[in-house]
């Protein structure tokens, strides 16, 4: 009898120790999450110091979904390939479109929402125009398309950087993702500029922005996906869109 009670045992703790997913495993169960900190409504500090925005708050979700501890660490978008391709961070919780060249060298989540890119100019100056200086965030799909066509760029660390640039003179228009765009739309300094917004078209701007992975976990790709679905299905990915955004992305 006791033999028989000790079999069940074993069965039952096998059996639970096999539904464990790999990614919770030995030490591994801390994710390197890196994020952006200064990409508003994205991603971003308050005003006491506290990491927050959308993109922040779907990774914190999908921390919770995955049953993992993760460590937020702050970077920038030119240097967040790099890391995961060396090893320095294991998910990048920030929206990155898949250009030919990140799709080479990392994997990607399932999209968490779309986004497009808007130009801003002075009235009647397309994109491109002339000798305008244009601002943009340095390793950005929105830089690799104005260098690409050998636009006079200004480029900037971060998302936030480009309305202190185009209020400064250095730059005199700049092409950023929806996102960013709607933070510096609602800025009054911005606003004196009167610059109008053009939407691209191009399909290397825009589309479906997801998390980047490490090319080393890739186990981890259907972790962070299920963990986006659930967020989906159980009214948490809504509740987060209507915290930080005016409109429905997903």
């Amino acid at each position: 009898m006791n033999m028989n009670r000790c079999a069940r045992f074993l069965r039952k703790t096998i059996g639970l120790l096999l539904w464990v997913p790999i990614w919770v495993h030995a030490e591994s169960a801390t994710l390197r999450m890196a994020v952006l900190d200064d990409a508003p409504p994205m991603s971003y500090r308050d005003s006491q110091g506290r990491q927050t925005g959308f993109s922040h708050a779907i990774a914190e979700a999908v921390c919770e979904e995955m049953r993992v501890r993760c460590q937020f660490q702050v970077t920038t978008l030119s240097q967040v390939v790099d890391g995961l391709v060396n090893n320095r961070f294991d998910v990048a919780a920030m929206s990155l479109l898949g250009t030919p060249e990140r799709r080479s060298k990392i994997l990607f989540a399932e999209p968490y929402f779309r986004s497009f890119s808007l130009w801003f100019a002075q009235p009647g100056v397309p994109p491109g125009h002339g000798d305008v200086r244009v601002a943009v965030v340095d390793g950005s799909a929105q830089a690799r398309y104005a260098l690409q066509r050998q636009w006079r760029v200004v480029p900037v660390a971060t998302n936030g950087q480009l309305g202190t640039v185009l209020k400064s003179g250095e730059a005199h228009a700049a092409l950023m993702p929806m996102n960013t765009a709607m933070g510096l739309m609602a800025d009054p300094d911005f606003q004196r500029l009167k610059l109008e917004p053009v939407v691209m078209h191009s399909p290397e701007l825009g589309g479906d922005a997801s998390f980047g992975i490490n090319p080393r976990r890739s186990d981890l790709k259907t972790g962070v996906d299920e963990a986006l679905a659930r967020i989906k299905g159980n009214g948490r990915y809504d509740r987060i869109n209507s915290q930080f955004l005016p409109f429905r992305v997903n």
